[in-house]
């Protein structure tokens, strides 16, 4: 119940819009530890409360000496039980439920729920980031600079706010009470902390500078790593093994060579510790008894200075390695930090919703580039009619893919308009404008879920019913029934692997065509989305999904023609530009580029010597 009381304070996975997190390394931090700002700043009062417990205990030890010296052992009760009982109970009690107190609220508020509210916050703004940022890094690596920064984040703000907070005071109130016994006695400390802060200024920026690079290799490693799982079918077709092997030995040679610098600079600061730490507990304790024998000090003063030296190197161990591995975090998080607070490259402009009446879409005067100087579609004009159904042609790179991406909004266009039912997209919510555009894909991609989960994906308010519905429309049913994954999950509740690898191409483009028939959306988009079937399952689907299109609006490229000749309109792209248009026969009477595209497929072969002229 306690526990609990604790973990329930700040809500880690709050619902709320993600925004872009500062590019400056304290108010990054800040801006994902604001909603613990409440609990941080009582681990401060709690870090200063047991730090001054701790050098307090040390200092009534020495008092307790000096009085039992002076009492005798017959009278030191009846004198000083007051003070004995005193002692033990702050030493026995409150430090002990102070403690307790700074630990529930680091542990069970803090440490588990700050990391997973920075992943929560940070993986929800990375999802809005475009394709083209996911296409320029390795999946891999940009999960692992999300985990790692998380971390990085969160023990930063613990250790500024914890234990730097309790080292001062500790050294601090130590200094004083030294000085209080005698001004001699803080001879040794004074010069073990000038000789400490020195070598933390020395080895403290150098930890930080490795330790950022090690998290950049580290990053790197991994995304080479996952690159090779995730395509392990290419590593096997073309036996890449020994290559992939290298290229992995690279990584880690890479990251081997920032451990080594590492591990060597923690060696030398270790060294320099127990040589500075020795030489403080000796002088200390040289230096006390000799005060004591010329009277300066008490026996309890030399008693209080002695435990405390030793007290105190064990503490600048753990303090300066709390500082190094503070700084450690701080070049993690700087590392991550470049990734997370990239600007979004395409955001909402406006709240407002799509609102599909008739499904018309007409893209006006509208040309992209990809960022190049030669554009892939330029002063682009095209009207589909609400209910249309429309094929795009033309060889691969004319611009196909790209008019459905800037459809879709996948990019903005630099120049021109692109309105459906009047509506420019780019004024809309990009979650409406993509909620009203069905899509199937050459290239499926499936989740590593449940096959019930990955036709749901697109309406998981759907039932049961409506699944199989939708299964069975897609020719999809007679596969899942018979589906069983190695954890014995059958039919609906097989898992498919990552990208959907446990199931065929076509049974992937199966459950995707499935997807779609249970989103029923307005628009509807195929690209290539028969390619992977055997040409009986495509005539079997290609009368329901005759049945899906109905009355929406559709567009369809293919390269295999027949799939697309009995639509209303057939568009030809030729290097972002339309060229010819019209319908099948239309075209072929015109004996165009359309024509010959026709030809080279009806006519069995692919190539001749004139096609390559």
């Amino acid at each position: 119940m306690v526990f609990r009381i604790f973990e329930t304070l700040v809500n880690p996975l709050k619902d709320e819009v993600p925004t872009r997190p500062p590019v400056k390394l304290f108010a990054f931090i800040w801006h994902y530890a604001k909603p613990y700002r409440w609990l941080l700043g009582t681990m401060i009062i709690t870090s200063t409360v047991i730090a001054l417990l701790e050098v307090f205990a040390f200092q009534r030890v020495g008092v307790l000496v000096d009085l039992a010296a002076n009492a005798g052992s017959e009278n030191f009760l009846a004198l000083h039980g007051t003070e004995l009982a005193l002692t033990v109970l702050i030493i026995a009690l409150i430090w002990p439920l102070m403690s307790v107190l700074d630990d529930l609220i680091l542990l069970q508020g803090v440490m588990g729920n700050m990391a997973m509210s920075i992943r929560w916050r940070g993986h929800r703004y990375l999802l809005r980031q475009s394709s083209s940022f996911f296409a320029d890094d390795f999946a891999g690596r940009v999960a692992t600079k999300l985990m790692q920064t998380a971390l990085g984040a969160r023990e930063t703000a613990v250790k500024l706010t914890n234990i730097l907070i309790w080292g001062t005071v500790y050294f601090g109130s130590a200094f004083l009470l030294f000085f209080a016994n005698d001004p001699l006695l803080t001879g040794p400390l004074v010069l073990w902390l000038i000789t400490y802060v020195i070598t933390m200024r020395y080895f403290v920026p150098k930890m930080a500078a490795i330790s950022e690079r090690q998290s950049e290799d580290r990053s790197m490693l991994t995304g080479r790593i996952v690159d090779a799982y995730t395509n392990i079918g290419t590593v096997k077709l073309f036996s890449t093994g020994p290559a992939e092997d290298a290229y992995a030995r690279e990584g880690m040679q890479k990251m081997l060579g920032s451990v080594y610098g590492q591990m060597r600079l923690a060696t030398g600061l270790s060294a320099i510790l127990h040589l500075i730490n020795g030489l403080l507990i000796a002088s200390t304790l040289a230096l006390g008894l000799i005060l004591w024998t010329n009277g300066h000090i008490s026996l309890g003063a030399v008693a209080f200075a002695a435990t405390l030296s030793l007290r105190l190197q064990g503490i600048s161990h753990y303090f300066l390695w709390e500082i190094a591995n503070l700084f450690e975090n701080i070049g993690t998080t700087q590392n991550g930090m470049e990734l997370l607070s990239k600007p979004l490259s395409i955001v909402d402009k406006s709240e407002n919703s799509l609102r599909i009446k008739n499904g018309s879409i007409v893209f006006d005067d509208v040309t992209f580039s990809y960022g190049k100087e030669t554009s892939v579609i330029g002063n682009f004009d095209l009207a589909l009619q609400p209910g249309e159904k429309v094929g795009l042609v033309g060889r691969s790179g004319a611009g196909k893919s790209t008019l459905v991406n800037l459809l879709l909004r996948l990019h903005d266009i630099e120049s021109g308009e692109i309105r459906i039912d009047d509506q420019n997209i780019a004024h809309v919510t990009q979650d409406s404008l993509r909620s009203n555009i069905g899509v199937v894909t050459q290239d499926t991609s499936l989740m590593h879920r449940s096959i019930r989960e990955n036709i749901a994906y697109g309406r998981p308010s759907a039932t049961e019913e409506e699944i199989i519905t939708a299964a069975k429309k897609a020719e999809a049913w007679d596969f899942i029934e018979g589906l069983e994954d190695k954890k014995s999950r059958t039919g609906l509740d097989a898992h498919v692997g990552e990208r959907g690898v446990k199931l065929s191409g076509g049974q992937r483009q199966r459950i995707a065509i499935a997807r779609v028939i249970l989103k029923d959306a307005p628009i509807l988009i195929f690209d290539e989305a028969t390619s992977a079937l055997d040409s009986e399952v495509e005539a079997a689907i290609q009368e329901r999904l005759d049945d899906l299109m109905g009355d929406k609006t559709v567009i369809a490229i293919a390269h295999r023609l027949s799939t697309i000749a009995a639509m209303d309109r057939l568009i030809v792209l030729d290097q972002g530009r339309i060229v010819e248009e019209g319908s099948h026969n239309a075209l072929l009477a015109e004996n165009g580029l359309y024509a010959s595209l026709w030809k080279r497929q009806s006519g069995g072969f692919i190539g001749t010597a004139e096609d390559a002229a």
